[in-house]
């Protein structure tokens, strides 16, 4: 765990960024939009009349994002989602059917990458990537940015409502032991990784006595949930169907802005959960790689990945899109979005395993499925 500390660093960076974003407001001039000074972007000649296909996680872009870049191009997209990590890679491994972007978490770049199926990229040719934060540049799982460019960001914690809930939740045991419906996340790492470090094992742990442990305490403490969510938790919760679920932050944090009530609330539990970067990549076989480097270098300007994160509620890696105040400044002051230090120190990465564990945590989740979340 300790070689990804350093991405931790974030955290000063971020208030910098806040600190630049409140002064913009301010400035001499009388306060003039910093939008105003941002370049729009231009798309190289050359694609007219091309195709590009894009293979993303649900409600993880903004309206305009799409249609901009084939006005500016002249070109089509296609837009598939998937609801779980574990599904895209899934569907890679078999054959790519024809996708030129896909939008793998941190340690699923890892595993694609060593299994040959992802098509390195030339940054040359992404010149917006300098916008990046440069603790988020050559990351662990993957160096020197050989296949990847950081998309959002973001955490797993509990989305619940306020009113099934009035005293709040502070601690992962407040939902594992709750009397009423509640929903888990179709994020097998990820929950694993919970009941692990509530055993006090590493959350990454490859010892299959520790995994099959944290399989049990899963099951010993399903019999409240209703349903293994696919990245939809946010819709059982706003339904009703259940007072909390386990959710990326964006998906609670945008429907909580969306309501413009105090009903629903994200909370990170105090015991630690897990911290994650999207990411943009190019998967083996792409029919369009040299489209899909545009497209990358599209989503790295300032007011396009701002678009983004202020539609998703999901963080930004954008440290220019930070620093010049596009980041809508609710957001960026909530700490639920850009979680404090004293957070940031209790979250953990998943890390990519080696091609055995993997298939004792897919093994040992598919049996839990048995036990849990069937009504």
């Amino acid at each position: 765990m300790r070689k990804w500390l350093v991405l931790f660093s974030l955290v000063a960076l971020f208030v910098s960024g806040i600190a630049l974003a409140q002064d913009g407001d301010t400035d001499d001039d009388g306060g003039e939009d910093t939008a105003a000074e941002i370049e729009p972007w231009v798309c190289p000649e050359g694609f007219e009349g091309q195709t590009l296909s894009v293979y993303n996680w649900s409600t993880y872009i903004a309206d305009n994002t799409i249609p901009d870049f084939e006005e500016a191009c002249g070109v089509t997209v296609t837009y598939d989602i998937y609801e779980s990590g574990e599904a895209m890679l899934a569907r890679i491994r078999q054959g790519n059917p024809g996708y030129d972007i896909i939008v793998p978490s941190d340690f699923t770049i890892a595993v694609m990458a060593n299994e040959g199926l992802l098509i390195p990229i030339d940054l040359e040719k992404i010149p917006n990537f300098e916008h990046i934060l440069d603790n988020l540049k050559n990351p662990p799982y993957d160096p020197e940015n050989q296949y990847s460019v950081p998309y959002q960001w973001g955490t797993v914690g509990i989305g619940y409502n306020t009113e099934a809930v009035p005293d709040g939740i502070s601690s992962w045991m407040d939902m594992f032991n709750y009397e009423g419906n509640v929903a888990w996340l179709d994020d097998q790492r990820a929950m694993f990784g919970i009941a692990l470090t509530l055993l006090g094992y590493d959350p990454n742990t490859e010892n299959p006595d520790e995994i099959m442990e944290a399989q049990q305490f899963l099951i010993d403490h399903g019999a409240n949930v209703v349903t293994i969510a696919a990245d939809d938790g946010q819709v059982w919760l706003e339904r009703g169907d259940v007072d909390m679920t386990v959710e990326y932050s964006g998906d609670i944090i945008d429907m909580i802005y969306e309501c413009e009530c105090e009903t629903y609330a994200y909370v990170i539990p105090e015991e630690g959960s897990n911290i994650w970067i999207d990411n943009l990549a190019i998967p083996v076989d792409a029919p369009n790689p040299e489209l899909a480097m545009v497209f990358m270098d599209y989503i790295l300007h300032p007011q396009v990945g701002a678009d983004i994160s202020n539609f998703t509620a999901y963080a930004s890696p954008n440290g220019t899109a930070i620093e010049m105040g596009l980041i809508d400044e609710e957001l960026l002051n909530d700490p639920a979005i850009y979680p404090p230090e004293e957070i940031l120190e209790n979250l953990f990465w998943i890390t990519d395993a080696p091609p055995e564990v993997e298939q004792m945590y897919n093994d040992a989740w598919d049996e839990l499925l048995i036990f849990v979340g069937q009504e």
